[in-house]
């Protein structure tokens, strides 16, 4: 073999060829990585894919490989998974092994490489011993769930629904021992939405798998620490791997079994680079493991629970919560918080606040009893304006207001576009008029923080949103704190919503949810019905009387009688409806191909010259193209962004015409400063 294919990180779609010594054919593999040479004088990482005695350019034109290394070895099953995934995401190969590696692992080794490799390597592997009396507690449901998932042989999906609170982390904990308890070297995956999740879950393997390596992998984390659990888990030392979204490309060559925890969210999507689904991959990679794939929801996506209907997915439910002990069932009716609607035209809110829920706030802290208040806005108001003029306080950069940040932490108040970062002091007169007497508009989390503490002054109040946990480890101290039973009332975003296990907390209250119900995205709802059984879930969780108050405009709307009802199933069945006369998802397959660009014209320009020439090959593979428009958030960052929907009845068909047609749209020349990509599975249109 005198010749390899080698990935680079280059704008190329292919690999390229390079000539290997005698030495490197002696020693090379595919999967290994390499140094390969670039230009004049440079030298670039890449990742060897193919050996071949033949050539398929001029043999003089070949350079020889700089250097071949051999750890670590990718595996076969590994390059695999990219292959599929650079397939169906219609990205190069190169984009997405070398994306998936930890970054030091995608640099050329200095001097010092070998001895920091040799550093990064821990103990080898245990046996399985769990913790004493860890799954002693569990109910008969829980049990029956983690059997189903013990015995099934070969790849099986399953789709655990358990009403919040219902037990469904004893169950992956159960299912996922096992698993490793079935072969010595199994290892397990464990992927959750967001990072802030990943020390509470980390401690409850620990605890759980006392003796067993158990590594996190996720963007939070330094080079060396993520680069040491990568390794770990490719030489099967680490036997369990909890992460987030990026830790569907961790190398396992034992896997056994895979959770997804909060299948629903979206942040298992990546929003740039290789725009994969962390969830699909889960699934697809469960397959070619040929193992079990536990996907986990209180309300699961509609694309899952659309696989349970046409019988893709076996479904397992957890329809109880324990009571405090952990171990009763069937009190679980009782134990559901009570959902309540309070309607904000007959009871106006002061300072956001409305009277049903300041009176439910007193009469928790009477009985010492905590209390979260959910607003998915931070800062302290979403704009500042003039009330002379009207002028709002807009990103110079967005199509989109800068939102009102007061003073903290030593840092001046200031406007902060959330969407491209753009910051300034609050301006002391209105720019337009000269106006000084500018006006806070709306809530925020800082704002209703404040209002909390005029009210309740011998409350102890905290707050939970991106601002207040920029420093490290502030999230975790926080939330130590309220299981510690050392605040009162936590006010916050959506990070209060998932995973916490809240003991104390009676009183769910919720501000501007009407604000996600009318958005135009067809998946709004979805998304908010989510979202507040989320956060509704972390009430009642030690068995006392519990319920939700939510603020809104429409009461009587049925996303919020389902809520109240506590019926996914209606929900899902009334949206699946919905959907399919629509033909929206999950009963079309759509892609969107996005255009980035210093003016609108030529973003647009381009789409539809695109749109030109994909419009024959459409027609024949019965596939939709719809015309270019302008992104619903059209300027970010001071560029114009618009869009082209590519929708088809079937999967197979969108995807023939998305390999041509991509082929064509490569190949033309772009107006200086556009950028292009592909969406496969789009979550935001």
């Amino acid at each position: 073999m005198s010749f390899a294919s080698v990935l680079l990180d280059l704008p190329v779609p292919h690999p390229l060829q390079y000539r290997l010594t005698p030495e490197q054919q002696a020693m090379a593999r595919v999967g290994m990585r390499c140094v390969a040479p670039i230009g004049p004088g440079r030298v670039m990482l890449g990742v060897l894919v193919e050996l071949s005695s033949q050539c398929s350019i001029e043999e003089r034109r070949v350079r020889p490989l700089r250097a071949v290394l051999d750890d670590p070895l990718l595996s076969a099953d590994w390059l695999q998974l990219c292959r599929f995934a650079a397939g169906y995401y219609h990205q190069p190969l190169a984009q997405v092994v070398l994306g998936a590696l930890p970054p030091s692992l995608r640099r050329v080794p200095g001097p010092r490489a070998a001895a920091q490799m040799a550093r990064l390597r821990r103990a080898p592997p245990a046996q399985v011993q769990t913790g004493p009396g860890e799954a002693t507690s569990l109910r008969e449901e829980q049990r029956a769930a983690i059997a189903a998932i013990g015995q099934a042989r070969g790849f099986a999906p399953f789709l655990l629904h358990g009403i919040t609170g219902s037990g469904k982390t004893e169950v992956y904990l159960g299912a996922i021992a096992a698993a490793l308890e079935s072969d010595p070297r199994a290892q397990a995956l464990w992927l959750v939405p967001e990072i802030n999740l990943t020390p509470q879950f980390e401690s409850r393997l620990q605890k759980r798998f006392a003796h067993l390596q158990v590594v996190s992998l996720h963007s939070g984390l330094g080079t060396a620490e993520r680069t040491a659990g990568w390794l770990a888990a490719h030489e099967g030392r680490a036997r369990i791997v909890l992460g987030t979204r990026l830790a569907v490309f961790a190398s396992l060559p034992h896997l056994r079994i895979v959770v997804v925890d909060e299948e629903h969210d979206a942040s298992f999507k990546a929003s740039d680079g290789v725009r994969y689904s962390a969830r699909d991959l889960a699934v697809k990679r469960a397959q070619l493991a040929r193992t079990a794939v536990v996907l986990g929801s209180a309300t699961p996506s509609l694309e899952s629970w659309q696989q349970v209907v046409g019988g893709r997915y076996a479904l397992l439910r957890l329809v109880e919560r324990p009571s405090q002990g952990g171990c009763a069932a069937g009190a679980g009716e009782q134990q559901r918080p009570r959902v309540h609607t309070v309607d904000v035209r007959n009871f106006p809110p002061q300072q956001g606040l409305s009277a049903p829920l300041r009176s439910a706030l007193s009469e928790a802290l009477a009985r010492h009893e905590q209390a979260l208040v959910f607003i998915n806005r931070r800062g302290y108001a979403p704009v500042l304006a003039c009330e002379a003029c009207g002028w709002l306080s807009d990103c110079p950069h967005c199509s989109a207001h800068a939102a009102f940040h007061r003073n903290e932490d030593g840092a001046k108040a200031s406007l902060r576009c959330h969407h491209c970062g753009w910051n300034r002091p609050v301006p002391r007169a209105c720019p337009t008029c000269g106006n000084q007497d500018l006006k806070p508009v709306g809530q925020g989390t800082q704002r209703v923080e404040e209002t909390l503490r005029q009210s309740w002054p011998a409350a102890r109040i905290g707050r939970l949103d991106r601002d207040s946990t920029r420093q490290p480890r502030a999230a975790e101290k926080t939330l130590l704190q309220v299981h510690a039973g050392e605040l009162d009332v936590l006010v916050g975003t959506q990070m209060i919503a998932k995973g916490h296990d809240f003991r104390g907390v009676s009183l769910v209250t919720v501000l501007n949810a009407d604000a996600q119900l009318i958005a135009a995205d067809f998946r709004a709802p979805e998304r908010l019905f989510a979202l507040l059984m989320q956060v509704a879930g972390r009430a009642g969780r030690s068995g006392q009387a519990a319920q939700v108050l939510v603020q809104t405009r429409f009461p009587d709307h049925p996303l919020y009688r389902a809520l109240a009802q506590g019926d996914y199933g209606q929900f899902a069945r009334e949206q699946l409806a919905e959907r399919r006369a629509a033909r929206m998802p999950p009963f079309t397959h759509q892609a969107l191909l996005t255009a980035t660009a210093g003016a609108l014209p030529d973003a647009l320009q381009f789409l539809s010259t695109c749109r030109r020439l994909g419009a024959q090959l459409a027609q024949s593979q019965a596939v939709v193209l719809y015309d270019p428009v302008p992104m619903p958030l059209a300027r970010l960052a001071s560029e114009l962004r618009a869009q082209l929907l590519v929708e088809a009845t079937r999967r197979a068909p969108l995807h023939r015409f998305l390999d041509a047609w991509l082929h064509e749209v490569r190949s033309l020349k772009l107006p200086r400063r556009l950028r292009w990509q592909i969406d496969v599975d789009p979550l935001a249109i």
